[in-house]
C-alpha cells in the first residue's frame, strides 16, 4: 500500500512573504465562537460557554459528563476548537428533569463557566454563526510592504478554502489510516469519522489546489455548482454568464468543490473534468468513500475572511484579527503570508 503524503497545496497570492512562530505562548492563539441563535432559557438542556486554555474539545466534554453525572453522548458542543489556546466555546449538556448541579465549582486554572442557561434541544454539529481570532506572529521576519499587500488581497477577495493541516493529522497520518481501514484494517469505532473525514477533505483539496493553479478558484468554469454566501444551498450551472460573473464579484456566491460520496456527481462540463481527473489519481479513497455510503456535499472553494485587522506591534510581532464561518480554518488565512503554516 503506498502512503499518501500532505503536500503543499499552492497559494492564492503568490510564495508566503513572511516567517515566524505561531502558537509560543498559549495566549497568542485566541478563539471565540458565537452561536447563530439565542437559547431559550428554558427545556432540558444546559447550555454551557466555556473559556478553556491548553484544552482539548473532547477532554472538556468528558469532564462535564463525569461532572454532571451523565453519558458522554449527552454532552454534545457546536465545533472542534483548538487545543493549544485559549478557546471560549458552547457545550450542552441534557439534564431531563433535573437540577443543575453547581457548574462554578468546575473552574480551574483551564476552565472557566461564563454563562450557564437552558435551551429545549441539544447544541448540534456545526450551528455557529461565526469564528472569532485574534492570533499573534512571533519572531516574524520578511517583507513587510508585500506581506501587507497579501493581506490586502486576502481582504477583498478571500482566501481558498483549504482544510487545514489539523484536519490529516501528524504527517498525514489520518488520510493514511482511511486508506488502510478501506483496504481491510481495523480501526476504532471512535476513530472512524475522523479518517472518513480526513479523506474527503485531502480529495477537496487537491481539487482546490487545481483550480488555485488554474486561478479559477474564484471564477466561475462552465458547469460549476455555486453556494450562496453565508448558506450551504447551492445551484448548478452549465454555462458562465454576466450574472454569475456579477454575483461573483460581489461575494454573493462562491464556487464549490466535492466532498466525495454517494450521489448524483452535479458538477458537469470544465468544472467535472477537473473533479473526475482528481478522483482518477485516487482510486482506494474514493471506493472507500463510496462502500461507506457517504452521502455527496459540497463545499466552498473560496473563503471571506471578514473584519480582517492587522498590525505589526513590534518589528518581530504581527497581531491579526478575523472572522471566519463555521468548519474554516484560520490556518487557510495564516498560510498565504507565512511560509510553513
Amino acid at each position: 500500500m503506498n502512503s499518501i503524503a500532505i503536500p503543499v497545496w499552492p497559494h492564492a497570492y503568490g510564495k508566503p512573504s513572511g516567517q515566524g512562530i505561531l502558537r509560543r505562548e498559549v495566549a497568542d492563539f485566541v478563539v471565540f465562537e458565537t452561536l447563530s441563535f439565542e437559547p431559550s432559557g428554558a427545556g432540558e438542556h444546559v447550555f454551557l460557554q466555556i473559556q478553556k486554555t491548553a484544552e482539548n474539545t473532547d477532554f472538556i466534554a468528558r469532564q462535564l459528563a463525569r461532572f454532571a453525572g451523565v453519558r458522554q453522548r449527552d454532552v454534545s458542543y457546536a465545533g472542534l476548537k483548538d487545543r493549544h489556546a485559549i478557546a471560549t466555546q458552547w457545550f450542552s449538556v441534557w439534564l431531563p428533569g433535573k437540577s443543575d448541579p453547581d457548574w462554578s465549582t468546575l473552574a480551574s486554572e483551564n476552565l472557566k463557566v461564563l454563562q450557564v442557561i437552558r435551551h429545549a434541544r441539544k447544541l448540534k454539529r456545526g450551528v455557529l454563526a461565526a469564528n472569532h481570532f485574534k492570533l499573534r506572529i512571533r519572531d516574524w521576519q520578511g517583507d513587510v510592504a508585500k506581506t501587507e499587500q497579501q493581506l490586502d488581497c486576502i481582504k477583498q477577495h478571500g482566501v481558498p478554502n483549504y482544510f487545514g493541516v489539523q484536519r490529516f493529522g501528524s504527517a498525514g497520518q489520518n488520510v493514511n489510516k482511511a486508506l488502510a481501514m478501506f483496504q481491510g484494517a481495523k480501526a476504532p469505532r471512535e476513530q472512524r469519522s475522523i479518517y472518513l473525514s480526513a479523506a474527503r477533505a485531502y480529495l477537496f483539496n487537491q481539487v482546490l489546489a487545481e483550480r488555485v493553479r488554474q486561478n479559477s478558484w474564484q471564477q466561475a468554469l462552465a458547469g460549476d455548482v455555486f453556494m450562496l454566501a453565508g448558506s450551504k444551498s447551492h445551484f448548478q450551472s452549465s454555462l458562465t454568464d454576466e450574472g454569475i460573473d456579477e454575483r461573483l464579484l460581489a461575494n454573493d456566491i462562491h464556487p464549490t468543490g466535492p466532498l466525495w460520496g454517494l450521489g448524483e456527481q452535479v458538477a458537469k462540463a470544465d468544472a467535472v473534468l477537473i473533479e473526475a481527473a482528481v478522483m482518477a489519481q485516487y482510486p482506494a479513497l474514493v471506493e472507500g468513500l463510496l462502500q461507506e455510503k457517504l452521502d455527496m456535499a459540497r463545499r466552498a472553494l473560496r473563503l471571506l475572511v471578514q473584519n480582517l485587522e492587522w498590525q505589526f506591534v513590534a518589528t518581530d510581532t504581527l497581531e491579526l484579527s478575523f472572522s471566519l464561518p463555521p468548519g474554516c480554518y484560520a490556518t487557510a488565512v495564516l498560510r498565504e503570508i507565512i511560509a510553513d503554516l
